[in-house]
Order: C-alpha cells, then sequence, then structure tokens
C-alpha cells in the first residue's frame, strides 16, 4: 500500500513549486512540491491508517510526512512516537502541520506543550508553541486555566 501512495505524491511533484518552498524556509530536501490541499484529499481517501502513517514517516519524503500526520490515529499515538517524530522536524511546516493535525489530538498534547517549550532545539521548541496554539483553538472543552500556565511560559520565553 505504501507504495502506491508514494508514486502517487511522486506523479503530483511540482519542481517549481519545491524551488517557491525553499524561499519561505521550508527544507527542500527530499521535496517533491506537493500542495497541501492535495495531501488533505489523499489524506481524506486513506482515512485513518497507524501502520501506513509511521511507513510514510519512515520513508523520509517531506510531503509523505506532512502525509503521516493527516492519516495517523491520535489514539494510537505514543509519548515515544511523538519524540522520535519531533527529532525528525527539519522545516517549519513539518512541525506547524504534524503538531496542529496529529500532536495537538493526542493525550500527550498537553505535557508535551510543557515540555517541549523549554527545549534548546529550533523545532523542537516550535512545536512546544505551536501545540499551545493549536490546543487554544481545538480544544474546545479546556477552560481558560489550561492555558493561563502557556501565557506565562510566552511571556518568560520573550523577556529571556
Amino acid at each position: 500500500m505504501l507504495e502506491k501512495y508514494l508514486k502517487q505524491l511522486k506523479s503530483l511533484a511540482d519542481p517549481e513549486a519545491v524551488a517557491g518552498m525553499a524561499r519561505f524556509g521550508i527544507n527542500p530536501d527530499n521535496t517533491l512540491g506537493v500542495s497541501i490541499p492535495a495531501l488533505r484529499k489523499m489524506a481524506k481517501e486513506i482515512g485513518k491508517n497507524h501502520i501506513l502513517a509511521q511507513q510514510f514517516w519512515s520513508s523520509g519524503i517531506h510531503e509523505a510526512r506532512l502525509l503521516a500526520g493527516m492519516v495517523d490515529d491520535p489514539g494510537e499515538v505514543t509519548g515515544e512516537q511523538m519524540e522520535r517524530w519531533v527529532a525528525d522536524f527539519d522545516s517549519w511546516d513539518i512541525c506547524d502541520q504534524v503538531c496542529s493535525n496529529l500532536f495537538d489530538k493526542t493525550r500527550f498534547a498537553y505535557q508535551k506543550a510543557h515540555e517541549w517549550s523549554a527545549r534548546e532545539e529550533e523545532f523542537v521548541r516550535r512545536a512546544g508553541f505551536v501545540l499551545m496554539a493549536a490546543l487554544s483553538v481545538h480544544d474546545k472543552k479546556a477552560g481558560d486555566e489550561k492555558f493561563l500556565e502557556y501565557q506565562q511560559l510566552l511571556i518568560l520565553k520573550c523577556i529571556v
């Protein structure tokens, strides 16, 4: 099944889009230039599939990693998986998309937002703050108290 979808991704490749992505600070290595709307369409066709998501991630292809964040099942994601994936983040769009499409829906989201925001690695720290933002938009059941702690963390990070 993986090969079928990788073939589909490669058929949608757009080298001009890769050049444009690079101008916006997106790592062009292993990047095909497939648009987010095309990836969302593929994700909808695929549905939730934890095993396929792991395979997409392991491929190292930029768009396959974006797709992994769209098709993985948040209920099957482990804290260890999140640590492995965040260590692989090499571009702001991978960080933002995976955090706001998948990680914010896991049971580890609040914990990782706090932990990662204190880490030194650029995209790990960014992931912590992206999770905070995504949770504030997506977690409709959370009360203000969940986010007051994040507000203080943000203020401290701005001062330092």
